[in-house]
């Protein structure tokens, strides 16, 4: 695992500097900026739109009664893609747009599928969860049920709306 974080955020922001870099020499300073602002700002939009293409058609296929065709899979791609294209790189942005575009996406998921089967069935795969806090239930233990109103009233009684102040508040 450390070695999958050192790549993250070592080796690839190193090459994406370097890519940068190399782009902003051949077409300029501003060109640069404004490439790494376009991609941003359309991997944002791209990602919303297809995220709420993906979660329209699991709700439709849940509606129907099956099993939705593209799975939680392909959401967390399609959440992948966008946080890579809204991250400044060249790299980052190729990769950003391979996931959001649903041919390839499939690819990938496939991919990651089969990977996560294998290692499924030989017994290396490890789940990690994570609560909210340290203390069930919240930061102060469990969570305090509201208070009931209070009705002063018999059964029977024909009350429209009373509201009163107690204590002043």
């Amino acid at each position: 695992m450390f070695k999958y974080f050192f790549l993250a955020f070592t080796v690839v922001p190193f090459i994406e500097l370097y890519l940068l870099l190399a782009i902003g020499r051949e077409v300029g300073f501003w060109p640069t900026v404004g490439m790494v602002l376009l991609t941003g700002l359309v991997g944002a939009l791209l990602a919303k739109g297809e995220g709420v293409r993906v979660i329209r058609r699991w709700q439709e296929a849940l509606v129907q009664g099956r099993m939705p065709e593209e799975g939680i899979l392909g959401g967390v791609l399609v959440l992948v893609g966008g946080v890579l294209l809204v991250a400044p790189g060249v790299l980052t942005d190729i990769v950003g747009l391979l996931l959001l575009f649903p041919p390839t996406r499939k690819v990938v998921a496939a991919i990651v599928r089969r990977r996560l089967e294998r290692r499924m069935a030989a017994g290396t795969l490890r789940v990690t969860t994570f609560q909210s806090g340290p203390f069930p239930g919240g930061p102060f233990g469990t969570p305090r049920t509201p208070p009931q109103p209070r009705i002063d009233r018999r059964p029977g009684d024909e009350v429209d709306a009373e509201f009163t102040e107690e204590d002043g508040r």
